[in-house]
């Protein structure tokens, strides 16, 4: 259930955010070895948002899922740079994530949890 929401103050165009969200979806999948039937991604574009003083483009990126491995987020932090850098032209230096590993007894889906 890896749930990824990109917050950004760089505008996502309407064409560009369908490619963006697939692009996310299938690399969240593949950089966690967890089925895409899984993955939810969320993007807030355009939002007022600075960054070591400055608003050029930069990001606010938060990563949950279950049984997340603490030890492998430095790898994950250096995947998801280098996709979101890829695809949105935001600097990996102006990207900032959170990664999270909810219990299971949090979070919920199709009428229970997991």
């Amino acid at each position: 259930m890896p749930y990824l929401n990109l917050q950004t103050n760089r505008q996502i165009g309407a064409h560009e955010a369908p490619i963006l969200l697939k692009a996310l979806s299938q690399g969240v999948a593949e950089i966690l070895g967890k089925s895409e039937n899984y993955v939810m991604i969320a993007l807030e574009s355009g939002k007022p948002m600075i960054f070591a003083g400055k608003e050029t483009p930069s990001a606010y990126v938060q990563l949950k899922s279950l049984g997340l491995p603490e030890n492998e987020t430095t790898q994950f932090s250096d995947k998801l740079c280098h996709l979101i850098e890829q695809q949105t032209g935001i600097s990996q230096d102006r990207i900032y994530i959170e990664f999270s590993n909810p219990e299971r007894h949090l979070w919920g889906w199709n009428g229970r949890t997991f």
